[in-house]
């Protein structure tokens, strides 16, 4: 794989496996019909998504999940069932992506996909938890419905501007940092006056 080829497919790896650990079966679901309908142009590696099972399952467990996600603490029950399943969806989207490349590669590749969905999937969940303290729904329903559009924006941006997503998916990944060191240090400082 020469570099030029690698950028994008590194961009699409980065977005795909962090919006995987958003919405694992709407990221497949995008793959799938992406590389079935031409979309953009994609590698033959993206042919693994095109596959009627494949797409037809991705978009059932699509709906089921649109429709827990809206429900409070049904929601949460899904993300913890969902802790091994998106960050592990999240490593074969990556490792999906390289096509034919060295198992040292394979196994970084599953590495970084499989972290990036995990952290995407931490943040959603303990973002999910939080609202559910909430006693009206609507904050779950504004929560859901923005995930579900950042998914399929940050989807259709990885098909078609490759490097665009790479730069979202890092900002992303900053912003995450911050947030919890910033609730790291609030926890901190709540002990420190209960203990006082």
């Amino acid at each position: 794989m020469t570099m030029l080829e690698l950028l994008p497919t590194l961009g699409r790896t980065l977005g795909f496996s962090f919006s995987a650990g958003i919405n694992l079966y709407a990221t497949v679901a995008i793959l799938g019909l992406a590389s079935r309908y031409g979309w953009v142009h994609l590698p033959d590696q993206f042919r693994v998504f095109d596959n009627d099972l494949v797409i037809g399952a991705a978009l059932v467990l699509y709906v089921v999940e649109f429709v827990a996600d809206k429900v409070p603490w049904v929601d949460s029950m899904w993300d913890a069932v969902h802790t091994v399943i998106r960050p592990a969806g999240g490593a074969l989207i990556a490792v999906a992506t390289l096509g034919e490349a060295s198992p040292a590669m394979e196994g970084l590749a599953a590495l970084l996909g499989g972290t990036l969905a995990a952290g995407s999937h931490f943040t959603k969940a303990g973002t999910r938890a939080v609202a559910n303290t909430s006693p009206e729904p609507f904050s779950n329903w504004i929560l859901s419905l923005t995930e579900d559009a950042f998914v399929i924006g940050l989807g259709f941006v990885a098909l078609k501007y490759p490097s665009i997503a790479a730069l979202v998916v890092i900002v992303a990944v900053v912003l995450m940092i911050v947030f919890a060191a910033w609730i790291v240090r609030a926890v901190r400082r709540r002990w420190a006056v209960a203990t006082a």
